[in-house]
């Protein structure tokens, strides 16, 4: 698909990882929509940087695991646009999650925005998609897709589910709406990481070191772009699904 002059909404779209996919959809030409829960100055900062690049933006906030909410955040961009032709998923929440446990708050908060937000949004986005007969979501997975992680059991399973759908999406709206995800490694440090740890997670790459969130955006915007690709996943990790392979076999 060709990004100039396209509509684009990224769900948590106004910092980190998200911001960089914004900016990397404008670069391109897109006139990009950034949603946002509770990052309100974050996402008008980012709206003056997409508009600096010569393209229009609009920040619209929306809880999207609540579907009154993702109804809402639709009409109003279908009130000042043509509706959306990208979609990027990228809402995440990263709370902790062991089991077993008798406190279900977190599994629904990050469930709920991982699966059902997904779900939601590309369900709203398909109509104006296949009216166009031409669309494009890029859903944003990570390795626990493919290994469990310790204490995130909420957050395997919905980046999970989000794979799942990736394929599903693809499946009933093809041909006219391609659906992809990318997997990013470590590309940007939590906060709270040490400078300790921030160097023990390079060494587990193959390339032993961090890659950054334009390379995320990159990956994004070939899905975009490749018209022949549906379906699938990219990893962007620097070869870390497999760097615990270095030391030895077994």
């Amino acid at each position: 698909m060709e990004m100039e002059g396209k509509t684009a909404l990224i769900t948590g779209g106004a910092q980190r990882v998200g911001k960089a996919i914004t900016l990397g959809l404008a670069r391109a030409g897109a006139n990009v929509i950034v949603n946002y829960n509770r990052s309100a100055d974050e996402a008008e900062q980012t709206i003056r940087e997409v508009e600096a690049l010569g393209v229009s933006g609009l920040a619209v906030q929306a809880d999207v695991s609540d579907w009154e909410q993702v109804q809402r955040m639709f009409e109003e961009i279908n009130r000042k646009t043509n509706g959306v032709d990208i979609l990027v998923n990228n809402s995440s929440l990263f709370l902790t999650t062991p089991v077993p446990t008798t406190n279900l708050e977190n599994w629904h908060k990050v469930t709920s925005v991982l699966i059902d937000g997904a779900f939601y949004c590309s369900n709203l986005a398909a109509f104006s998609m296949l009216e166009k007969k031409e669309g494009a979501i890029v859903n944003i997975v990570d390795l626990s897709v493919w290994e469990a992680w310790p204490k995130f059991s909420a957050h395997a399973v919905g980046k999970s589910g989000l794979m799942a759908l990736t394929r599903q999406f693809a499946l009933d709206l093809a041909p006219y709406v391609r659906v992809n995800a990318v997997c990013p490694g470590p590309v940007l440090p939590p906060t709270h990481y040490s400078p300790e740890k921030i160097k023990r997670t390079a060494g587990k790459t193959l390339l032993h070191r961090w890659g950054s969130p334009e390379d995320i955006s990159k990956a994004v915007n070939f899905l975009i772009d490749a018209d022949y690709i549906t379906g699938e996943v990219i990893i962007v990790d620097g070869g870390q699904r497999f760097g615990h392979r270095q030391l030895e076999e077994g």
